[in-house]
Protein backbone atom coordinates (compact mmCIF):
# COMPACT_ATOMS: atom_id res chain seq x y z
CA UNK A 1 0.00 0.00 0.00
CA UNK A 2 2.65 2.28 0.95
CA UNK A 3 4.47 1.50 -1.87
CA UNK A 4 1.17 2.55 -4.46
CA UNK A 5 0.75 5.90 -2.57
CA UNK A 6 4.49 6.61 -4.12
CA UNK A 7 2.89 6.62 -7.66
CA UNK A 8 -0.81 8.53 -6.46
CA UNK A 9 1.03 11.80 -7.85
CA UNK A 10 1.01 10.42 -11.08
CA UNK A 11 -3.00 11.00 -11.27
CA UNK A 12 -2.83 14.51 -11.65
CA UNK A 13 -0.57 14.51 -15.18
CA UNK A 14 -2.98 12.02 -16.90
CA UNK A 15 -6.32 13.99 -15.83
CA UNK A 16 -4.40 16.87 -17.25
CA UNK A 17 -3.34 15.30 -19.98
CA UNK A 18 -7.14 13.69 -20.57
CA UNK A 19 -9.04 17.18 -20.18
CA UNK A 20 -6.68 18.56 -22.87
CA UNK A 21 -7.51 16.33 -25.42
CA UNK A 22 -10.79 15.76 -24.37
CA UNK A 23 -11.79 19.96 -24.68
CA UNK A 24 -8.24 21.22 -25.72
CA UNK A 25 -6.09 23.52 -23.80
CA UNK A 26 -7.92 26.45 -21.18
CA UNK A 27 -7.57 30.40 -22.67
CA UNK A 28 -8.35 33.53 -20.45
CA UNK A 29 -9.98 36.29 -21.44
CA UNK A 30 -7.75 38.85 -22.81
CA UNK A 31 -9.92 41.36 -23.83
CA UNK A 32 -13.70 42.22 -25.08
CA UNK A 33 -15.84 44.63 -26.67
CA UNK A 34 -19.30 45.59 -25.37
CA UNK A 35 -22.55 48.11 -25.45
CA UNK A 36 -22.45 49.81 -21.91
CA UNK A 37 -25.96 51.26 -20.77
CA UNK A 38 -23.97 53.84 -18.71
CA UNK A 39 -20.82 55.00 -18.35
CA UNK A 40 -17.77 53.20 -19.96
CA UNK A 41 -15.98 53.03 -16.74
CA UNK A 42 -18.81 52.25 -14.40
CA UNK A 43 -18.22 48.95 -13.08
CA UNK A 44 -22.24 48.31 -12.05
CA UNK A 45 -23.36 49.47 -15.33
CA UNK A 46 -25.64 46.60 -17.43
CA UNK A 47 -23.40 45.70 -20.71
CA UNK A 48 -23.85 43.33 -23.55
CA UNK A 49 -20.80 41.87 -24.69
CA UNK A 50 -20.35 41.29 -28.47
CA UNK A 51 -16.55 39.54 -28.64
CA UNK A 52 -14.43 37.83 -26.51
CA UNK A 53 -10.95 37.36 -27.50
CA UNK A 54 -8.72 34.41 -25.36
CA UNK A 55 -5.22 34.10 -24.51
CA UNK A 56 -3.67 30.55 -24.36
CA UNK A 57 -0.93 28.06 -24.99
CA UNK A 58 2.33 29.48 -27.14
CA UNK A 59 0.30 33.29 -27.29
CA UNK A 60 -2.41 31.64 -29.49
CA UNK A 61 -4.98 34.26 -29.30
CA UNK A 62 -9.07 33.38 -30.38
CA UNK A 63 -11.60 35.80 -31.17
CA UNK A 64 -15.45 34.47 -30.52
CA UNK A 65 -18.60 36.11 -30.58
CA UNK A 66 -19.67 36.49 -26.98
CA UNK A 67 -22.55 33.33 -25.76
CA UNK A 68 -25.55 35.00 -24.45
CA UNK A 69 -24.21 38.93 -24.41
CA UNK A 70 -21.33 37.19 -21.46
CA UNK A 71 -17.90 36.42 -21.98
CA UNK A 72 -16.28 33.78 -19.97
CA UNK A 73 -13.26 34.01 -17.59
CA UNK A 74 -11.75 30.80 -18.87
CA UNK A 75 -12.57 28.70 -22.17
CA UNK A 76 -11.05 25.67 -23.58
CA UNK A 77 -10.23 25.45 -27.52
CA UNK A 78 -7.59 23.26 -29.60
CA UNK A 79 -4.08 24.69 -30.50
CA UNK A 80 -3.15 24.77 -34.11
CA UNK A 81 -0.17 22.21 -34.64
Amino acid sequence: MKRAALFLWLALPVVVYGVYLAWGSPHAIWSYSFTSEGSRYDPFADRTYHSCTYLGWRWHEVTVPARDGRCAWVRFFEVPG
